[in-house]
């Protein structure tokens, strides 16, 4: 019968050793990992269709299915994310903010693992390698709570990373995939503070709310990912337009998707004729403001709740506005702190939008879409916080680490 006591009890003996790992060690272990999901392809995608049919069965949405399929292709690139993660510089051992005081003590910070963290996730199957790839880099354990969504397609997936620990002589407590997806056993985790250093949970607002309320180890939070794309009165409409379809058309089920564009009322009248044609191309559903409403053939007119929804969907909420100022208020209404970006060829405009905005990323002619650790030059990401302690926005293998100080002397005593 399984245990998640015992579970994380394994995760933290597995964590003393992991701590201690050098840099080769780790890399060494990173790139066995990423060749044995090359050669577990085949399992790992048989194991998921298990986990599409069922979803098919139970009508998850499109976005649900969309975030839970993998392919060959998909498998690839959650391999070549693990060796981009090997290929980064060891977090763990840096010497930072090195000083020697008056009394000529020699202060400094040095990064060391968090111990054990707990992933909570729904159906994404990519979290449970990304995750288990992060946490080794930054010497840490990690327990991976997936959704039952995706349970066959984790399980397939851990069994290929453990082929590659026990290579390399490392306690397969290391990456732990809970077997038993009852939500019965996900409580008690969250209770385990003797073993578990951070939670991260991962999916959607319902499920992060309830590990948050729930939780009595710290939680790092993203909510939800309410982004904004505000197309300025500087703006070329060409490139707004690019980055609008990109942000909204690609990928909706994202939670780096566009789901509200404001724009300028001196660029109205070029840019959401242009706007309107291609998002009614793409099927995209529009609710629009009462200035923007009569742009769009088969616009509802939005209201507050629209404005702060996630859809996840091919839909999105407009809003035309009086001045930069006013598209200011309504994200700094509106934001969830995931990511904002405006499109404007004025460079202090622009500055002003970085500025004055303090979402986890804010962009300037560019798409939301790169709000994304492996796009950002992270390799991979465990998650994305929109809290602002220990870590915000994407995070990578720094996020995964803490600081201690180290302190020394030549037989200083205190007065």
């Amino acid at each position: 019968m399984f245990s998640m006591l015992e579970f994380a009890k394994q995760a933290k003996q597995a964590s003393v050793q992991t701590a201690i790992l050098n840099e080769a060690q780790k890399n060494q272990a990173l790139k066995d990992m990423a060749q044995a999901l090359r050669d577990s392809t085949k399992k790992i995608v048989e194991e998921n269709k298990k986990d599409l049919n069922a979803a098919k069965e139970n009508q998850l949405s499109d976005a649900m299915i969309d975030r839970l399929m993998l392919n060959p292709e998909r498998v690839e690139a959650m391999a070549s994310a693990i060796e981009q993660i090997a290929s980064f510089p060891d977090p763990v051992g840096e010497i930072r903010k090195r000083r020697v005081l008056d009394n000529g003590l020699d202060v400094a910070k040095m990064s060391i693992p968090l111990g054990v963290i707990a992933m909570v996730y729904e159906a994404r199957p990519n979290v449970t390698a990304d995750a288990a790839a992060l946490c080794l880099k930054a010497g840490n354990a990690v327990i991976l709570r997936g959704g039952k969504e995706a349970l066959h397609s984790n399980l397939a997936i851990a069994a290929a990373l453990h082929q590659a620990l026990e290579r390399n002589h490392i306690n397969q407590g290391a990456i732990s995939v809970v077997p038993d997806p009852d939500r019965k056993h996900m409580n008690e985790m969250l209770t385990l503070t003797d073993y578990i250093d951070l939670v991260i949970p991962r999916g959607g607002e319902g499920l992060i709310k309830f590990v948050t309320k729930n939780s009595q180890i710290p939680v790092i939070q993203h909510f939800k990912g309410v982004c904004h794309l505000y197309v300025d009165k500087h703006a070329d409409v060409e490139k707004a337009l690019k980055i609008l379809l990109n942000g909204k058309v690609q990928r909706p089920g994202v939670c780096n998707s566009l789901e509200t564009f404001i724009v300028h009322k001196d660029i109205a009248e070029t840019f959401l004729p242009m706007a309107a044609r291609a998002l009614e191309d793409n099927d995209v559903k529009v609710h629009a403001c009462k200035k923007s409403i009569g742009y769009f053939s088969n616009a509802e007119a939005a209201t507050d709740e629209d404005y702060d929804k996630e859809y996840l969907a091919l839909e999105i909420a407009v809003r035309q506005v009086d001045s930069f100022d006013q598209a200011i208020a309504h994200i700094q209404q509106f934001s969830s702190g995931h990511t904002e970006v405006i499109v404007s060829e004025d460079k202090q405009r622009a500055q002003a939008f970085i500025k004055n905005i303090n979402s986890a990323v804010v962009m300037a002619n560019a798409s939301s879409r790169f709000s994304d650790g492996g796009e950002l030059g992270l390799g991979a990401e465990i998650g994305i916080s929109t809290s602002k302690l220990h870590a915000y926005g994407p995070m990578g293998v720094e996020s995964l680490t803490t600081e201690k100080f180290v302190v020394i002397g030549e037989g200083q005593t205190r007065e």
